[in-house]
């Protein structure tokens, strides 16, 4: 398991200098939403190079993380009414 250390370091890294080729598709990630939140947690990190990136095809994306009950979906779904 990564230590809080290594997590800050991968949280901070710029998107510039990250190789593509060494994070993890988000096709190769799946996680038992049935789970409770800190297993789904610990098997996303588990499953990932660093978890605050991922590729999406030859797209590599950013996350970042905030404390809140809501899902990605009520996000995504919440912006789209704003657009």
């Amino acid at each position: 398991m990564l230590d809080l250390v290594a997590l800050r370091k991968m949280k901070e890294a710029d998107i510039t200098d990250i190789d593509p080729t060494a994070i993890t598709d988000a096709t190769e990630i799946h996680v038992d939403t049935e789970l409770p939140v800190s297993e789904r947690i610990t098997a996303y990190i588990s499953q990932t190079t660093n978890p605050y990136f991922i590729k999406v095809g030859k797209v590599l994306v950013k996350m970042s993380y905030s404390e809140t009950d809501l899902t990605a979906n009520d996000c995504f779904e919440r912006y789209m009414k704003t657009c």
